[in-house]
């Protein structure tokens, strides 16, 4: 299940297919990487950081209630919505910020969708003291509100995109224009899987975390292993840091959930594993939405970090070795998860996350009750209240 580190391959899948002026970039980001993970010393720091800065490790919460409510399995949640700046976008950021800083950069640039990481990449340049552009889709902007303050509070300039469907997939764009202009003193902070070589592997590197973070805790709550992971996948770093250190388990299954949006019969969605086909996007080959001609298409769904036509190629790599089960899940069934688990548990949850709770609901009603199943709650809900509500149409409505 490793990649190849020196090409960044998952199999067919990852790569770099870029233009000419990046690979020098690429190369000194992939040394840097490599001397970082074999280093004592930056790993002790990571640590330290991951503990101290960070919060960590995130509790594995068991959701009674909404265990109940559902009937079958027992479902825990994984809390990355206590991390600080409220979502595991954080780990990543600060591993690539350490990095940016040992190699000398003063700038950082990243883009965001959902505005998460956005927030936590504002943050760790306040935190290390560096210049720090934001770049997010201008419909992005309008939905995640919220997060855009927060950004522009920590000391970020916040670039609206205002190119194709102005979301996640345009921002990604302007920031890779952005780097070959300022190759020599810039970082480019992706926030997920995906890209070239080396982000793919070195993102999911630091979001390991959650999945090493708990699989012990599951051990210690329940006496074995959870039966069942599942986590929402938009570029799919959540998942990722969830499911790596249990790839090796085969008694654990692995449910990746897309966003199904309208429905995939609809064409409206961003489901790229299962209704995609293989190209390349953002200089790596992948599961992506494109036309008969490869032009890509526009995704819909209402959760912004899962708007994005393509999808992390170690994901594309699960899904073709059939080591990971990957579907969609509906902008109502993500609504309805929503309203759930806030009057169940007290925990207002990410749009996004809300997608991987629809698809346990449904899993656990099929479940014994001595099952477990591990959710990865990647984020907390305060950045979708203004958009849930209009969504709504401001309703407080029953549970069924």
């Amino acid at each position: 299940m490793n990649s190849d580190l020196e090409s960044g391959r998952f199999g067919e899948f990852g790569g770099r297919y870029v233009s000419e002026m990046l690979m020098p970039n690429l190369l000194e980001l992939s040394e840097a990487w490599q001397s970082a993970r074999n280093s004592k010393d930056f790993q002790a720091q990571l640590e330290q950081e991951f503990r101290n800065y960070i919060g960590r490790a995130t509790p594995l919460t068991h959701a009674i209630r909404l265990s109940e409510r559902c009937g079958g399995a027992q479902i825990y949640l994984k809390r990355e919505d206590l991390c600080h700046t409220g979502a595991h976008k954080i780990n990543n950021c600060v591993g690539q910020a350490l990095l940016a800083k040992q190699m000398g950069k003063k700038r950082i640039i990243a883009e965001t969708g959902a505005g998460q990481h956005g927030v936590a990449t504002a943050t760790v340049a306040a935190w290390l003291d560096m210049e720090c552009i934001i770049f997010m889709g201008a419909e992005d902007i309008k939905r995640q509100a919220p997060n855009v303050q927060r950004m522009k509070l920590l000391g970020a300039k916040v670039r609206s995109v205002e190119s194709g469907s102005a979301t996640l997939k345009d921002a990604m764009n302007e920031a890779l224009r952005d780097w070959v202009t300022h190759i020599r003193d810039t970082f480019y902070l992706i926030g997920s899987v995906c890209g070239p070589a080396p982000y793919p592997a070195m993102v999911r590197d630091f979001q390991s975390v959650i999945g090493t973070e708990a699989r012990a805790q599951c051990l210690e709550a329940t006496g074995r292993l959870p039966d069942l992971l599942v986590a929402c996948v938009g570029g799919g770093s959540n998942a990722m840091g969830l499911f790596h250190p249990m790839l090796k388990d085969s008694s654990v299954r692995m449910t990746g959930v897309e966003a199904a949006g309208n429905g995939l019969a609809s064409g409206q969605h961003a489901a790229s594993l299962v209704c995609g086909e293989v190209g390349v996007l953002h200089g790596s080959k992948t599961y992506l939405l494109q036309d008969k001609d490869g032009q890509i298409l526009e995704t819909h769904s209402i959760s912004a970090g899962l708007d994005y036509p393509g999808v992390g190629p170690e994901h594309s790599y699960l899904k073709d070795t059939h080591r990971v089960q990957y579907v969609g899940i509906t902008d109502e069934e993500a609504l309805h998860a929503f309203r759930v688990l806030c009057r169940s548990e007290e925990i207002i949850p990410a749009l996004e996350s809300s997608h991987a709770l629809a698809q346990a609901m449904k899993d656990a009603a099929d479940m014994q009750s001595d099952q477990v199943i591990v959710v990865n709650l990647s984020g907390r809900g305060d950045k979708d209240l203004d958009h849930y509500f209009r969504q709504t149409a401001g309703e407080n409505q029953e549970l069924q």
